[in-house]
Parts: C-alpha cells; structure tokens; sequence
C-alpha cells in the first residue's frame, strides 16, 4: 500500500469533486472457480483499491459527503479461517493504515444505507461488473438489476482522478513494466521450432511469478496472430510461423504492465514476414514520436494507419490516397483494432466505468469499422499512461466478406491480397508515460526492431 496520508487525500478531493448524498464503494468477494471452497485468485476492485487500499474480500465502505463521514463495513475473520489461512490484521487495523477510523460489521451496512436514504440523501454507485455487485445492490437499495443506473457524477469524478498518475503510480507501474518487459525478453530467446504455444505462454507467466508478480490479463501467445484475442495455446510452433505474445504483470499493489512482441520461429523473419513487420515498425516508431500534450489521440492514431496504407502501397497491397483510406476505413482490412488504450490499476485502465468518459472525455464514438474499436481518442495530458501497439493482420474471413461485396475496390488490391491469406498477423506493444515535454516509455526496452529480435535469438 501506499502511506495512508495518500489514501486519504484522494478521498478529501473525491468528497469536493463527487457532488453530495453517500458514495458507495462495492469491494470484491472469493468467486468460486468450480465449487465454492476452490477459488480464483482474489482481485479486489480498482477503485476501491485507489482509495482504500485494502486487497481482502468481503469489504464495502461508504463515504458521506453531507456528512464528512468514511466507514468501511466488513467482518472479522473467525478462528477457523485463522486457522486455514492464518492470522490478519484486525478489520480496524486494516481502515486505520488507510486513514480511515470508523469501521463497522458489514450486517449494518444496509440500516446505513437506509437511513441515509430517509434522510433524503442520494446513494451513489459506480457500473457494477460483478453479478455479486447487482445482487447487492438489489439487496441494499431495493434496485432490480435491469434499473439500477450508476452515478454520471460519481463516474466522471473518479475518472478524473484516476486518469492522472501520481509519481507514485508511476513508480509502481513501472515496476510492472519493468516485469512485464523480462516476460518478453524470456519468451523471445526461448521459443524455437516444436515449441507449443503453451510452453511460450507458461514461460512468461513463469517469469512474472518468480518476480512475485502475477498476470495483468491472460496470456496471448499464438501463431494465429490474426486472431486479435486468441486465448488458445494448443498449437505447436512450425519453421516459418510467427508467434505473437501479448503478455502483462501486475504487482502486488495491482499496477499493470502490457506489453506484445513478434517472434518468428527461426532465428529471423523470413523476406515477407520481414517486409510486413517493419511496416507495423514504422507505423508504431510514427505513434511514439507524435506522443505529447494537447494532441488528440484519434490523430495519432490516423498517422499510424497512413504508416500502415504507405507500407501496403509499397507491397501491392492497396493504392489511392491513403489519407482519403483512412478516412472511409479502408486501413481496416489491415488494422481492424485500436492503437492503445488507459493503463494503471487496470490493464484497460477504467474500462468498467465507460470507455466514452474515460478514453473520449465524453465525446461521442465514431461507428466505423476498426476505429470503433479505438479505446481511446481524447486529448493527451501529462500524467496519462497509455499503451501503443498498432498491428498489421491478415483476416481471411474479413479478406473475402470485403472481396465478395467490393468494398473498397478503389484502395485495396484483391488480387495481390490473396498471396497473403495465410500471412497471419503481428503486433508490437510498449506503455508510455506523457509528460510535459513529450512522453517516455515505461520499464525496461523490449526487442522492437526486426534486427532488434533477432539479436536475441
């Protein structure tokens, strides 16, 4: 944990900025991964750990702005979870390393709630993400799932704290980076030809662990790299495949890292692989450098794709003006996904409480193909931790869906398309800080050029 004077100051600003009534914090419980004994590693939600700190289940805690009041409702632990799991702190030592004096058992949570409520006060709550969180809520406050409606208020308020990485922050997620980068580095000089996807994947998470880590999401690591999400790890590394990894470590404080690399399965890229993967080199190299404040992310995000339509021109693969592709979404048959997105607390930093607050500053999202899925398009500030990571994909099913239907006809080349149906995909990901000056990569650096990756193979 950070020191409580920090917990604390957040909860202060939060109190000026969230308007009044109670703002309610849903901890997390145990999940149960096939029986209720045997369960998932627990995660405690981000936002109560952002203002409370605590990592154990089974807590909730209400600040009363009207009132000026922090309570954090919870149980003791009994002597026969003492006794399988070992001694804790007492529920009041837990409040008071945060900064917090008043605690409660979690049986008086709903008579609070409830007398606030006769009092006239409004009972704010953030998107519940957890059927356990609608439950309660229908419990407490008597909201059937389908209407309860989050706080618009309580939503952007924390948006707006989160959003900023403290120097603290950004030393923890670093350590994550820094993990997260040793997890690449590992996987790169390790895979070889009849290697199994999960052996790849098995040797990040290997190096995760032994830093006393754990994953930021689960691994990717397939020779599918088309697959933009393939959580798959069956099949076996062949000469000429290419396996991407996608790989992240949280620390124990829950700060992420992501990070992706390219490996081919031999020790360099074959002529084609080599051609497409300096492409997505350049288009990322192109991100990195329009990096800095009061640049709109969206536009980065444009260049990156003209990088990407000037390199397919190159192979004859499209033509035409690449900024009017760009503009009618014809990129997409290459670059179906996003360029980044919000890091901290959460690999996709605050993706629970709605992607137009947090990545778009409640601009409306655009509906095309490919730049709906941009997660994040607002202006840059200092204090913002992002992920760049644009990619380069060959999709049969999207190859000729377009085809059949003609689409695009004027930028892309169907004909010299087909040559690539069995390309696959590849992607590199790094994690930036913006700073006042520009931005500056976190952790330690990672293979990104061909001759880069191939040094360590």
């Amino acid at each position: 944990m950070f020191a409580k004077e920090i917990y604390r100051h957040r909860r202060d600003v939060l109190k000026k900025t969230a308007g009044s009534g109670v703002l309610l914090f849903l901890g997390n419980d145990e999940c149960g991964m096939n029986y209720e004994g045997n369960t998932y590693d627990f995660r405690q939600d981000s936002t109560f750990l952002y203002y409370f700190g605590l990592a154990y289940s089974g807590l909730t805690a209400v600040i009363n702005v009207d009132e000026d009041d922090t309570v954090i409702f919870g149980d003791e632990i009994s002597l026969d979870h003492i006794v399988w799991m070992g001694a804790q702190p007492t529920l009041k030592e837990k409040s008071e390393s945060v900064g917090v004096q008043t605690t409660l058992p979690a049986a008086r949570l709903p008579g609070y709630l409830n007398a606030a409520a006769k009092k006239g006060q409004a009972i704010r709550f953030l998107p519940a993400y957890r059927a356990e969180h609608s439950l309660k809520l229908q419990q407490w406050l008597s909201i059937p799932p389908a209407a309860q409606k989050p706080s618009l208020e309580f939503i952007k308020a924390v948006v707006n704290m989160r959003i900023y990485k403290s120097a603290e922050e950004v030393d923890e997620i670093e350590k994550a980076c820094n993990i997260t980068a040793n997890m690449h580095i590992a996987a790169i000089k390790s895979l070889r030809t009849g290697m199994r996807e999960c052996e790849a994947a098995g040797i990040a998470a290997q190096t995760a662990l032994a830093a006393g880590a754990r994953l930021s999401f689960p691994t990717i690591a397939t020779v599918n790299g088309q697959i933009l999400h393939n959580h798959y790890h069956g099949n076996t590394v062949k000469e000429n495949d290419m396996l991407l990894v996608d790989a992240g470590a949280e620390t124990e404080m829950g700060y992420a890292g992501d990070m992706s690399s390219t490996i081919p399965a031999g020790k360099k890229f074959t002529a084609r692989q080599k051609e497409v993967y300096d492409i997505q080199v350049a288009s990322h190299l192109a991100a990195v450098e329009a990096l800095r404040p009061g640049v709109r992310f969206e536009d980065i995000y444009d260049l990156s794709a003209k990088v990407i339509c000037e390199g397919m021109k190159a192979l004859g693969l499209m033509k035409g003006s690449s900024d009017e592709a760009v503009r009618l979404g014809a990129h997409a048959m290459f670059f179906p996904c996003g360029l980044g997105h919000m890091m901290g607390l959460d690999v996709h930093d605050m993706e629970n409480l709605g992607e137009e607050w947090v990545g778009y500053d409640g601009e409306p999202k655009s509906a095309q193909f490919g730049r709906k899925s941009l997660r994040l398009a607002r202006r840059l500030e200092p204090g913002f931790v992002l992920t760049i990571e644009p990619g380069i994909y060959f999709i049969p099913e999207l190859i000729d869906r377009w085809k059949s239907e003609k689409k695009f006809a004027d930028f892309i080349c169907y004909d010299r398309l087909e040559a690539y149906r069995s390309f696959g995909g590849l992607r590199n990901e790094e994690d930036y800080l913006i700073t006042e000056a520009g931005a500056r990569r976190l952790g330690k650096k990672i293979p990104l050029t061909a001759a880069e990756v191939e040094a360590l193979r």
